[in-house]
């Protein structure tokens, strides 16, 4: 597997560090042509507004979105989930329109209205997994495709699968528990035939 970690801006680092626990030597994407022959890329979170800007600069956006129409796969994680969104209730930034999801930012509150909480995860075993929520964004719409892997008590959702892609609110790579991670790497190897496979960006 080769799986690549877009690296322009936010916590990209902690969630190389998970992937090597999982035995994966992750790439740091920087520059458009590091995307060529990924398996896979996390969009890391970060600050949603910066991370759109810097996509754009480094001319990052359409292989993004080509390497998702290609069928690889593709999670983000807080801000990296708003760029995946399809919409967003702001104005800024422009998200990328892949998964079918509609997103509201730091839908939680501030900084300091960041909270932690035990999620039960239906995608994998071992029992709750301990959600870490910064400035967290909310899912307002979630699309006929989408299948929802785990949501807050009242109902929220927080973790989404569309095809090969994968959507987070919270960060998974700020704790000791690897399961999201060899998640991912599962839906990019085409391992989790028993999860929903429809709704691909590939028609996007």
């Amino acid at each position: 597997m080769k799986i690549g970690v877009l690296a322009v801006q936010g916590d990209f680092a902690e969630h190389i560090a998970s992937l090597r626990k999982v035995g994966v030597e992750a790439q740091e994407v920087r520059l458009p042509h590091q995307i060529e022959g990924l398996d896979g890329l996390i969009i890391p979170g970060g600050e949603s507004t910066t991370l759109s800007r810097l996509m754009s600069i480094y001319g990052l956006r359409e292989p993004v979105e080509r390497l998702c129409r290609e069928g690889k796969g593709l999670w983000g994680t807080c801000a990296g989930m708003i760029m995946m969104a399809r919409e967003i209730t702001e104005e800024d930034p422009e998200p990328l329109g892949l998964m079918d999801i509609g997103v509201q930012r730091n839908s939680f509150g501030r900084q300091i209205d960041s909270f932690e909480q035990d999620l039960e995860v239906d995608a994998f075993d071992g029992g709750p997994f301990h959600g870490i929520f910064i400035r967290a964004p909310g899912v307002i719409r979630v699309g006929a495709g989408v299948e929802v892997l785990a949501s807050l008590p009242d109902g929220q959702p927080v973790a989404m699968r569309q095809g090969k892609m994968l959507a987070s609110s919270f960060h998974p790579e700020l704790t000791k528990d690897t399961r999201f991670h060899q998640l991912f790497l599962d839906i990019a190897s085409d391992l989790t035939s028993d999860l929903t496979s429809g709704g691909s960006a590939a028609s996007l």
